[in-house]
């Protein structure tokens, strides 16, 4: 069965300040092409047979280098998308703290529903419908890289530990992070969480998105 490793996209100039979300044109910076530029050279030999994407902007930019880099196409996934926040997307996380259901968002993630957008069990089930038919599609010895985002990861990762969804709030997923999977007819295996090509201490605890 294959691996599979979870990438989270780059850097960008919303990261820090607020909700992204699905809002359209949240492209890489500086940085984010740097650390994308980084992934490709960290993965030039592995046997990598596809190559996934959320269809935002920012995955889609962290991908490209790689692809570049062995020939192939990216091809979109929708189950890899970020979450959709509905009305909360595009919104500073200094409003957001305000809102009585960013609390709830902490304490009780599963009974949440974004206003106009959706609960994080529906997230995390359509992320792994989506991992789990690529395993099942893919040969006994492929290498597949799926660019996508933060609490996407973090979603995953938490299912694939056996965590309850709540506790997916303890994760936290550095921008340009590797996380790998092995599917191996038994169980599937997280080989490695978070990791990520050039470490360098961070500055402040990085938000999701």
């Amino acid at each position: 069965m294959p691996t599979i490793l979870l990438i989270r996209h780059g850097e960008n100039d919303m990261l820090k300040k607020g909700l992204a979300g699905r809002l359209p044109a949240i492209h890489l910076n500086e940085a984010g092409q740097r650390q994308a530029q980084e992934i490709a050279s960290a993965l030039a030999a592995a046997p990598i047979k596809a190559i996934y994407s959320s269809p935002m902007e920012r995955a889609l930019e962290t991908a490209q280098p790689l692809a570049q880099a062995k020939g192939l196409e990216v091809q979109v996934l929708a189950g890899l998308n970020e979450v959709d926040f509905g009305d909360w997307q595009g919104a500073s996380y200094t409003d957001l703290q305000k809102e009585a259901l960013w609390k709830q968002v902490q304490e009780d993630a599963q009974a949440v529903r974004f206003p106009g957008g959706e609960t994080l069990v529906e997230v995390q089930q359509r992320a792994v419908a989506e991992i789990e038919r690529l395993a099942a599609e893919s040969g006994e010895k492929d290498v597949v890289a799926c660019f996508t985002h933060g609490d996407v990861v973090r979603l995953l990762t938490a299912h694939y530990l056996n965590m309850a969804l709540n506790d997916f709030q303890r994760l936290l997923t550095f921008t340009a992070s590797i996380t790998t999977l092995h599917f191996d007819g038994v169980l599937p295996r997280v080989l490695n969480y978070n990791q990520v090509v050039n470490f360098n201490w961070p500055e402040e605890e990085e938000k999701q998105g």
